[in-house]
């Protein structure tokens, strides 16, 4: 049996422990259940319930964070620490500055010029030369051209192929509500035709219209979640 002494020094530890908890900030809080509801990600409940991606995936073991399913349960983890009189600190993220590539004109307007003034004795040399310099300058320009295009092509696809991952695993049959497909659109965009090819080409419209290219859309996701 416990002596009343004993007692005592239980009781004063137990408040000592409340004491030490409450100056240090430390507040238990128990976790939370939502149900996931039509239009909703793991990023806009996070947001809600003032916690993380990666929080929600490891309390309920999502192997993909970017699969959930309407009416399914979710357990949301709480924080057990709160900082008292913490001003939370904003994250701003600053977009992507992209650099705008320039052709260099060779100066063949220059070249035709002193063609044109060279002494009659020497025209027919000049010209040639005059010639070679003008195609040689006019195939660079097409090759960096060539080079420009190929180079933004491979980057949007990249980016493109990124998002699909991401959205679902790069399945055309993937579904999550209303959203359908390997770019996870809205069925109202696909209007009924859930084909691989309609959904490449609606995916392709709906980045172009709302962010000009795969890259800025892709740039959103990282910011956002969603895109």
């Amino acid at each position: 049996m416990y002596s009343l002494k004993n007692a005592k020094k239980i009781v004063l530890t137990g408040a000592g422990v409340v004491a030490a908890l409450v100056s240090t900030g430390v507040v238990a809080h128990a976790d939370t259940t939502v149900t996931v509801k039509s239009g909703d990600t793991i990023s806009k409940i996070a947001n809600a319930h003032n916690t993380t991606i990666s929080a929600i995936a490891n309390a309920n073991k999502l192997s993909n964070v970017n699969l959930i399913f309407v009416n399914e349960k979710l357990t949301i983890p709480t924080s057990s620490t709160a900082s008292v009189n913490q001003t939370p600190k904003t994250t701003t993220t600053q977009a992507p500055v992209y650099k705008t590539s320039t052709t260099k004109n060779y100066g063949s307007t220059n070249n035709v010029a002193k063609a044109a003034t060279t002494k009659s004795y020497s025209s027919t040399n000049t010209t040639a030369k005059a010639t070679t310099t003008t195609q040689t300058a006019s195939t660079t320009a097409k090759t960096t051209n060539v080079s420009t295009r190929t180079s933004t092509s491979t980057s949007s696809n990249s980016a493109k192929t990124w998002i699909a991952q991401h959205e679902s695993g790069n399945s055309y049959s993937a579904r999550n509500g209303q959203y359908i497909g390997k770019y996870q659109l809205s069925s109202s965009y696909l209007n009924g035709d859930y084909s691989a090819a309609n959904q490449e080409k609606v995916a392709d419209n709906y980045v172009s219209s709302r962010y000009g290219s795969w890259e800025n859309a892709k740039q959103h996701w990282l910011a956002n979640g969603w895109y």
